[in-house]
């Protein structure tokens, strides 16, 4: 099948396959587009946990990235790990030099197991710089916490924490609602021109690896095929809602 666009994935990798830069490819792949990486960090991680990082150097994740783009080019950006300051600079420069669009920004900032996976200093630069370059920013309860230091209690601070973000200068914000301890799911997205929220029931299941890497690939998949912001989110969420479903 012919792709039907262009995805840059600047991401980590999981040697289990679950999530970062293997899981986005799965994805991007499943959705009809192709998918091309920049590998920010090698980790040695499993569904329990992440054992070591490694970084990999700056002058290599630049050149990865524009190798891609003075020959393939790029419908959208999806971005997760960029673990330093360094990196975090690199790719804004190169999003500016290059006039990407569709910039999907997962703010991977701890794991599941409360593993930190950036430093303050880098929290500081990926406000300041990359938020507003945004299409999306797609945030878990924790990391939304993290971004503007308000906690996250219920449905209403999950509005009034997106409002917050979106305020940073990102074009849209989907905070996603799975940490929350409810029956319900509620994933709120904020666009200038309101609130929409998405809900659904919790799957009962401990196979949420990789899930937040699973679903910015998938918005910057449909996203890269010129699907509008919401009925991106719609598909994006249901795919996800089945790939917990269907875990092996």
């Amino acid at each position: 099948m012919y792709p039907k666009s262009k995805v840059l994935i600047i991401a980590g990798s999981d040697s289990s396959g679950g999530a970062g830069i293997q899981a986005d490819i799965k994805t991007v792949t499943l959705l009809g587009s192709y998918a091309m990486t920049a590998v920010t960090a090698v980790t040695a991680q499993n569904t329990m946990g992440v054992k070591k990082i490694t970084p990999i150097p700056t002058q290599n994740v630049q050149k990865q990235i524009t190798m891609i783009l003075d020959d393939i080019g790029a419908d959208a950006v999806k971005i997760g790990m960029l673990h330093n300051v360094s990196i975090i600079k690199c790719v804004h420069r190169l999003i500016k030099k290059y006039n990407l669009k569709n910039i999907i920004l997962d703010p991977v900032m701890v794991t599941k197991g409360g593993i930190k996976l950036i430093n303050n200093n880098s929290i500081v630069y990926l406000k300041k710089l990359l938020l507003p370059l945004a299409k999306l920013v797609t945030p878990n309860i924790p990391e939304a916490e993290v971004l503007t230091g308000c906690s996250i209690l219920n449905k209403e601070d999950m509005i009034e924490v997106a409002k917050k973000i979106l305020n940073m200068g990102p074009k849209n914000v989907l905070l996603k609602g799975g940490h929350l301890k409810s029956k319900m799911i509620f994933d709120i997205l904020a666009m200038k021109q309101g609130i929409k929220i998405f809900a659904k029931r919790k799957i009962k299941t401990k196979n949420t690896h990789g899930t937040g890497c699973t679903l910015s690939s998938a918005l910057a998949t449909c996203l890269s095929q010129k699907k509008n912001i919401f009925k991106s989110c719609k598909i994006s969420l249901h795919y996800v809602d089945r790939a917990i479903t269907y875990a092996p």
